[in-house]
């Protein structure tokens, strides 16, 4: 067999190290979506329920968006705590616990008695599920080299694409149940957040905590993923203090970069999410079941988009410019929402779906490939943390302008120029880890 030959073929079989990555994306992503799913489902949920709201307990437009926007008050005040307690008991107890508490507390959203007890289980939801993303990201960067993380992570987030999408017409159908002396929005809000509590069981025979935990991978596979991460973690300390702080970290330009542009995604994905029922709902006369199959729309052409996106990003590199070109998309679409009624801005939203899940897959592998492994867990959730605080900004702001105004229009053109900022901004993000 000549050298070509042997080659052609070596090539074709799986190192040990590829092998073992393998197994460990087989075995952690379907799980991490899962919980995304219920995650976000339980985060959402409450965009179907705004019109019964204000019918059963009176919960007008402002309140709405204030209550709604209150989650990531709480999520981004616990969110860096969080974080640093999954690093000192460990991925496996920590994320079982933040599934447990969420669960408890999305289940609690049923029995909201008026605005003050609304507001205040929104915050506690909020703080419950404090730490959940960032402890993904982090639990990758123990568990695959850098070259896998972009697309475990575009893996990941078509979780919340997939609970978009499976949102809509699970809650709508949930909506319809009446009896035992509550109503739909009642019983929604108890099944969906009964199944976060049952899952938690899962993730806590399911986890491991550390590749050296992992008893279904082989003593070498082991080894070698250890050894992989290891030496990526020693080139990125390179010409760097032995000492690194996340106090320290926090005077570098680089992580208000992030913050901003994170809090720019944020903002566009939670100003679609919390008022597209209400978009569609103009539309016309359509049934909760009809308006959540609706909403799926966009989220299922998003999936299709991330994909794609990645693809190209991981192809061509240059993660800047993609995520540039997403944002962009992003842009476009919240601005020309405004030109028509309300099939047009269904539309025009779905264009923009496209643009602002994909920058959000794009823009993790980012920070990832900048920041030391020694305080990664404490800044990414600063950054998430931060950068969620969109979700509080547009809800709120979109509550106060459609109570005061009778439109949305303002806060559409704001997010458009947030957009293109944030597209700008990227330029200035490094990839690489300084030196």
């Amino acid at each position: 067999m000549g050298t070509a030959q042997a080659a052609s073929i070596a090539g074709k079989i799986p190192s040990p190290l590829d092998s073992a990555i393998a197994k460990i994306k087989q075995r952690i992503l379907p799980l991490f979506v899962i919980m995304f799913i219920v995650n976000y489902i339980d985060r959402v949920n409450i965009g179907f329920v705004r019109t019964h709201l204000a019918a059963d307990i009176g919960i007008g437009t402002a309140a709405y968006g204030l209550g709604a926007g209150l989650f990531f008050v709480g999520y981004a005040i616990f969110e860096v705590p969080s974080n640093m307690l999954l690093q000192k008991f460990g991925a496996k107890a920590w994320l079982t616990r933040i599934m447990l508490t969420w669960g408890i507390a999305a289940t609690a959203m049923a029995f909201v008695q008026g605005e003050t007890s609304f507001y205040v289980l929104r915050f506690v939801l909020g703080v419950a599920e404090a730490g959940f993303f960032p402890g993904v990201i982090y639990y990758f960067t123990q568990w695959l080299p850098a070259g896998e993380r972009g697309k475990a992570m575009a893996i990941f987030l078509s979780g919340s694409a997939l609970a978009s999408i499976l949102s809509g017409p699970v809650s709508g159908a949930l909506l319809q149940i009446e009896g035992g002396g509550l109503h739909g929005w009642q019983w929604m809000f108890i099944i969906e957040g009964m199944a976060s509590v049952v899952l938690c069981g899962v993730v806590w025979f399911w986890l491991d905590s550390r590749p050296a935990d992992a008893t279904w991978l082989s003593q070498r596979e082991r080894d070698l993923v250890a050894d992989a991460i290891a030496a990526e973690q020693e080139e990125r300390q390179k010409n760097k203090p032995a000492h690194v702080s996340a106090w320290s970290l926090l005077r570098d330009g680089q992580i208000a970069i992030f913050c901003f542009i994170y809090f720019s995604i944020s903002l566009t994905i939670y100003g679609a999410t919390f008022w597209l029922p209400s978009i569609i709902r103009k539309m016309g006369a359509y049934s909760d079941f009809q308006v959540g199959l609706f909403n799926s729309i966009p989220w299922i052409i998003s999936i299709i988009a991330m994909y794609l996106f990645a693809s190209l990003a991981a192809r061509f590199r240059f993660q800047q410019a993609w995520a540039a070109a997403a944002l962009i998309i992003a842009a476009i679409g919240m601005y020309v929402s405004t030109f028509g009624g309300p099939v047009f801005a269904f539309v025009s939203i779905c264009f923009a779906a496209v643009g602002f899940k994909a920058a959000s897959s794009l823009f993790w592998p980012i920070p990832q490939a900048y920041l030391d492994a020694r305080i990664a867990a404490a800044v990414i959730a600063l950054i998430n943390s931060l950068g969620n605080l969109g979700g509080f900004v547009a809800p709120t702001t979109f509550g106060f302008l459609e109570q005061k105004t009778g439109s949305i229009q303002g806060g559409l053109y704001a997010l458009a120029a947030t957009s293109v900022a944030a597209a700008i901004v990227v330029f200035f993000a490094r990839t690489g880890s300084k030196k």
